[in-house]
């Protein structure tokens, strides 16, 4: 192979950043990099992006090169850029930092003291990353595959990859050193020490024209202004739990961020990286450990945030007018809770809750006091009644999530572990699943199988929103804003109707009254509901698609957008709407109190109906809760509890609807003689027959039964028939 001309490869380099254009709609020449090297030239911009998708229509060759060898192309491209940018200069900056004040000093001293025939140790001219003040990226081509972390080999070192994953870890930022300045005790000349390594050996005696005439011996010292300094991070990726082989367990790799690619992600998030391949050079005592092994680490050139499902970026641009109709048009909130997990079948009030789960309520603050705005909501029932997949679904249509089953989750997991830094050695914390899931939603399934010295840790996060500790010298509190979606069974495996709901449930009611919604879903067997979902079933295990409905479902990435635009609403509670409310609450423990076999009511309830009517508010991009919304988290709430009571009516025989009319209208007659003094048994007819009406009976039925129960003789009609007598 024919060795390289890299200064022809240079003023390719050159001739490409200056030529490339791009044609708008009104076929201009738009110059893409000359825009930015004016940008650049005058410090509005740090950083430059070259996109290898540009390179590609100009000069193909120059791409496979770059890809092969990036390290030294990414050289080539600095000092090109830096030789153009005097060109591009149009007006005079002044100096921002002290750093820009230094290179001016220098430059002036350079021209003024020295004698152009002098010959200089190369150490003791300025070194290209001393003077630069911007930074060279690479994009890589849109033609190029993303690896997984464990092909990511050999062959790769010093390539461009580009890389997808889940971040583990991030460090804090910090300064690296990229040149180090010295200045001689003898002579007082500035000697530069560029740094590529993470570790470095200071330069002791110096090597200036004078020192070494006069054999003077000058010591170097160390100066840190005239240094310079970038931002460095460190960051772990862990390849998709999809992408590990069988019986493997997940691989990871260290990432350096230096410079604008630093404090992009957080812990938690889905990335694709690009970036070159390369090996970690170490010196002295640490490769005296190490032995003969080698680490490798990528050094990050674009770092993009990625959808948790599909294959494309997250996307954070506003939806159209178009796509705003087609969502918010008739029967709209049915819609959207329909299309949450469609393939299952049923559960409308179950995804309607989990629709207002993902948009949450309104946060307050009143004067420090703060109440939360998300809402949880526990998902208790049968085997078998898809609860599993219905937060898998969540976990995957939430942009931040997390998801951990009781069993497989500790305390410490759950809240956060003290670690030590492998790096610095100190003691760090490592946060766990509902840190990690901060602003964002928290699935844990198994949730009764928890053990309780472990649950209690989520006490704390439900109301308060975060986690304290006080472990190992460390007393912080970290912030835990999340949302907890859990699923769990009854006590018993199964519902078990003949003993209360507190003895079903088995959960401390501390913890249930946290939960915002509490529902059991029971699997009760009914031969037309069996059969459809039988059928709805077995279409989906042929087709593996959901079957047609009346209405086409939204695709995930419309509804993320969808809900990323409600949570930017506040709505507000209007005073018109506060009695009510209240109104509401008071009447639900008064029922909570007079009927033994309810669940636990307190005024986290009230905060409850609150939430859930703001986040509908919030559902339909309003500024205010309106009386719809009050009556909607209502039924919500009621719905919850519903398939609790509904098990009472398949003990007893059903009652037909003459009995029903018979004991209302009984009630109606001793309410009489309490209040009358005794008017023994006397009703009036148009009371009887409105009190039925308003019970769900129509006319006709309450005239068959005052028929039949007058034959047998139960009461009688008086002639005008405007009353009845009970005999």
């Amino acid at each position: 192979m024919a060795r390289k001309d890299y200064a022809a490869e240079k003023d390719k380099c050159k001739r490409f950043l200056q030529e490339f254009y791009s044609e708008d709609d009104n076929g201009k020449k738009v110059f893409k990099y000359g825009a930015q090297l004016v940008a650049l030239a005058h410090r509005e911009q740090v950083s430059l992006f070259v996109d290898l998708d540009d390179v590609a229509e100009e000069d193909p060759e120059l791409v496979e090169s770059i890809c092969e060898n990036a390290k030294r192309y990414t050289d080539l491209f600095a000092d090109a850029i830096h030789e153009l940018l005097p060109e591009y200069k149009e007006r005079d900056i002044v100096a921002k930092d002290s750093l820009d004040v230094y290179i001016e000093h220098r430059l002036m001293m350079e021209q003024r003291g020295r004698d152009p025939a002098d010959m200089r140790d190369a150490r003791n001219q300025y070194p290209p990353e001393l003077m630069r003040r911007f930074e060279m990226y690479f994009k890589a081509p849109s033609t190029a595959k993303p690896k997984v972390v464990r092909d990511v080999r050999a062959d790769s070192i010093g390539h461009l990859v580009n890389v997808r994953g889940i971040v583990t870890r991030a460090t804090e930022v910090k300064p690296m050193m990229a040149v180090a300045t010295y200045t001689c005790d003898q002579c007082g000349a500035e000697t530069y020490q560029p740094i590529q390594s993470p570790s470095f050996m200071p330069l002791v005696m110096c090597p200036s024209q004078e020192c070494v005439t006069n054999k003077s011996g000058g010591r170097l010292y160390l100066q840190t202004r005239g240094s310079k300094f970038v931002k460095f991070q460190e960051l772990r990726i862990q390849e998709h739990s999809d992408q590990v082989p069988v019986g493997n367990i997940p691989r990871s790799m260290t990432v350096y961020a230096r410079g604008e690619n630093t404090r992009l992600t957080q812990p938690g998030d889905h990335v694709a990286i690009t970036g070159i391949f390369l090996p970690l050079l170490r010196t002295g005592f640490k490769q005296a450990v190490q032995g003969l092994l080698s680490e490798t680490y990528m050094e990050a050139h674009s770092i993009t945030l990625m959808n948790k499902t599909e294959d494309d970026e997250l996307s954070n641009n506003e939806l159209t007018d178009e796509e705003l109709r087609s969502i918010t048009e008739e029967g709209f909130y049915e819609k959207l809770a329909g299309s949450i997990a469609p393939e299952i079948y049923g559960h409308e009030d179950v995804k309607k809750a989990l629709l207002l789960l993902l948009v949450g309520g309104v946060q307050q603050a009143p004067k420090g006091m703060k109440i939360r705005g998300n809402i949880n909501i526990c998902l208790m029932g049968d085997p078998g009644v898809a609860k599993s997949q219905l937060l898998s679904y969540i976990d995957r249509l939430a942009p931040r999530s997390q998801y951990t089953t009781g069993r497989g989750s500790s305390g410490v997991g759950l809240t956060a572990a003290v670690m030590r830094d492998p790096l610095t050695g100190e003691m760090t914390l490592e946060g766990g699943a509902l840190v990690l899931a901060d602003l964002g939603i928290c699935c844990i399934d198994e949730f009764d199988k928890m053990a309780d010295a472990d649950r209690t840790a989520i006490h704390e996060v439900m109301e308060q929103q975060t986690i304290s500790i006080a472990k190992a010298g460390i007393m912080t509190s970290l912030n835990a804003r999340c949302s907890i979606l859990a699923a769990a069974n009854p006590a018993y495996g199964r519902y078990n109707p003949r003993k209360s709901i507190e003895q079903n449930i088995q959960l401390p009611a501390a913890l249930l009254s946290r939960f915002d919604l509490l529902w059991l879903i029971q699997d009760k067997p009914d031969a037309d509901a069996d059969l459809r979902l039988a059928q709805h079933i077995t279409y989906v295990h042929q087709h593996c698609r959901q079957p047609p409905t009346h209405f086409t479902p939204i695709d995930m990435k419309l509804m993320r957008r969808y809900i990323s635009v409600c949570k930017k609403k506040q709505p507000v509670v209007p005073e018109s709407l506060a009695d009510y409310i209240t109104a509401a609450y008071v009447e639900m423990r008064k029922e909570a109190r007079v009927s033994k076999d309810t669940t636990f009511t307190s005024a986290r309830t009230l905060l409850s109906i609150l939430r859930l009517s703001t986040a509908l508010a919030r559902l339909r991009l309003m500024d205010s809760v309106e009386k719809e919304d009050v009556n909607e988290a209502m039924r919500l709430m009621e719905m919850s509890k519903d398939s609790l009571q509904a098990d009472k009516s398949s003990t007893t025989r059903t009652q037909r609807p003459a009995d029903v009319i018979f004991s209302l209208v009984r009630e109606l007659a001793t309410e009489g003689v309490a209040g009358r003094g005794g008017a023994g048994g006397v009703v009036r007819m148009s009371e009887a027959e409105q009190r039925c009406i308003s019970r769900g009976f129509t006319p006709a039925q309450f005239q068959e039964a005052l028929e039949e129960y007058e034959e047998l003789n139960v009461w009688q009609v008086n002639q005008a028939r405007s009353r009845v007598t009970f005999v």
